[in-house]
This record gives structure tokens, C-alpha cells and sequence, in this order.
């Protein structure tokens, strides 16, 4: 295809927004007010996922160390744990840590702990991936000097359905509302290839081919889609940046102990979602609604 040709397409792809401007807007308010819809729940996905990643963290196993060995052994030993794949964090707790825990749970009756000397020092581990939590556990298992090991499994594993029952119904509700603004896109954009299908009945009696007529309507939909996507990130990140400062400021959100996603943490991966949505939506259903019009 000639630049000249492709320079032509584009130009018809741009006029065609400004011709028929009701159409355009129709689209365009449409289009925006369900990728708002759809960047809103997006956000809200993605924090329940990074709330989900903050609890797995906070999960994990105490491994307990043979009482009598040498505090470089011990040092030795949180090494060999660190090492083990899936490992976030291990840290040592001595036998004084776990009696001033002991002492703070029994709280008045903290001084029946005083006599207490079965504490052994120990490592609070916890996982960067509950699923290897087994594994994990196993190897630790296998380091010399090593007398028990505790761990929250049924914990885990009910984070980990809990995880991927968030994932699955994510994926589900985004390709539902994928589906739904394709629908709605290509019945707009019909209403304007219908308003002008005597001017594609004379272009393709003058022999213009199907491709020739589609793009600058595939050109048009780009644009709005492109455009829309524009328009509520920037409405989708004023309103995260609002309702996270209000919740971030009351005491809920310091009790829980769970942080909110900053909406520049999401910025890059959500102009990336909205621009393939932006795009994909905009050629589908431009694509869509010419079906009817063009011999394909």
C-alpha cells in the first residue's frame, strides 16, 4: 500500500470523527464510561491481589533449634534457611524473645513464665510463595540441629484457594466486561456506517475494495478508543487518588495493617491495559459493525 494511500486512510479516519461529531461523542461517552467501569474494578482487583501478597507474606513456619548450639551454628542455620527457594524473610527469635512473647500473652500471670525452661531459640520464616510452603518446610527439615518445625499449613492453604477464587473471578468479570464494551462500541459505531451506506454503495460501485472502506472506519474507532482511554485513566486516577486518601487517613486502615496500591504503581501496567483496550475494542468494533455493509 502507497504512503500517499495510507496518508489518505488516516486523514478519512480523522474527518470521519470531526463529520459526524454526535456519533463521535455518543462513542465516546459510552466507551468511556465503561473502561471507567472497568479501570475501577481493575484497581480494586489489583489491591485485593496485593492484599492477598501482604497476608502470604505474613505466613509462614517457626523452626526450632536444638537447645545447646552454638550461637555460630545458629547463625549457620538461618543461612542454610535463607538459602531455600520460596524463603521472604527468616528471623531468629532467642530464647529470652520467646519468653518476653510468652510473658505478653499470660499478661497478669506473666510470672509463671519466669520458671519456664523448655524455650528453645528458633527462626520465624516467612514465604514469598505459599505454594512451596511444603517444599519448604521439607528442606528445612533436612539442616543438622534442627528439633521441630510449626507451621499454619490449613492457613495457607486456605489463602492460596482464597488467591486463586480472586484470580479466577477477575478474569471472568474483565473478559465479561471486555465482551460488553465490544457489543456496545460496534452497535455505536453502526449507527454511523449506517448514516453513510449510500456513500459506501457508491464507493464500492466505483470499485473501492472492502479494505479501502474499512480502515478509515477501523482508523475512527482507533481514535476513540485511544481517546477514551485517555480520558479515564485520568478520571480513574483522580478518583483512586481521592477515595485511598480518605481511607489511608482514617484508623481502619492502620488496624488492619494492610497498605493500599499507590496509583503510580499501577500507572504503567493500566495505560498499557487501557491502550491494548483502547485499540482492540475500537478495531473490533468498527470491524464488527462494517460486517453487514462489506462482502468479507
Amino acid at each position: 500500500m502507497k504512503v500517499s494511500v495510507i496518508g489518505y486512510l488516516i486523514g478519512e479516519g480523522f474527518r470521519n470523527v470531526f463529520k459526524n461529531l454526535k456519533s463521535t461523542l455518543a462513542c465516546l461517552s459510552i466507551m468511556c464510561a465503561t473502561m471507567i467501569i472497568f479501570g475501577v474494578f481493575f484497581a480494586v482487583l489489583e489491591n485485593i491481589n496485593h492484599a492477598v501478597e501482604q497476608v502470604e507474606k505474613s505466613q509462614g513456619m517457626e523452626v526450632f533449634i536444638t537447645k545447646g548450639t552454638s550461637k555460630e551454628r545458629m547463625d549457620q542455620i538461618g543461612e542454610e534457611i535463607r538459602d531455600i527457594e520460596g524463603v521472604n524473610s527468616a528471623r531468629f527469635k532467642s530464647e529470652e524473645d520467646a519468653k518476653n512473647q510468652l510473658k505478653q500473652k499470660f499478661g497478669e500471670n506473666q510470672h509463671l513464665i519466669d520458671s519456664v525452661t523448655i524455650l528453645r531459640p528458633s527462626y520465624v520464616v516467612t514465604f514469598s510463595d505459599l505454594s512451596q510452603s511444603r517444599e519448604i518446610e521439607n528442606k528445612a527439615w533436612k539442616i543438622e540441629d534442627v528439633a521441630n518445625i510449626t507451621s499454619s499449613q490449613d492457613t495457607v492453604n486456605k489463602l492460596l484457594r482464597v488467591a486463586n477464587g480472586i484470580r479466577l473471578v477477575s478474569i471472568v468479570i474483565l473478559v465479561l466486561l471486555i465482551a460488553i464494551s465490544i457489543f456496545i462500541i460496534s452497535n455505536t459505531i453502526k449507527l454511523t456506517v449506517h448514516a453513510r451506506r449510500k456513500e459506501i454503495s457508491i464507493m464500492k460501485y466505483v470499485g473501492a475494495t472492502n479494505s479501502f472502506i474499512r480502515w478509515p472506519f477501523i482508523v475512527e474507532g482507533i481514535i476513540i478508543g485511544v481517546t477514551a482511554g485517555l480520558i479515564s485513566i485520568l478520571i480513574v486516577g483522580g478518583l483512586y487518588n481521592l477515595v485511598t486518601g480518605k481511607l489511608m487517613d482514617t484508623a481502619l486502615s492502620s488496624m488492619i495493617g494492610i497498605s493500599l496500591l499507590e496509583f503510580r504503581d499501577m500507572f504503567a501496567l493500566i495505560i498499557s491495559v487501557y491502550s491494548i483496550l483502547g485499540i482492540g475494542i475500537g478495531v473490533l468494533g468498527s470491524t464488527i459493525s462494517m460486517r453487514k455493509y462489506l462482502e468479507v
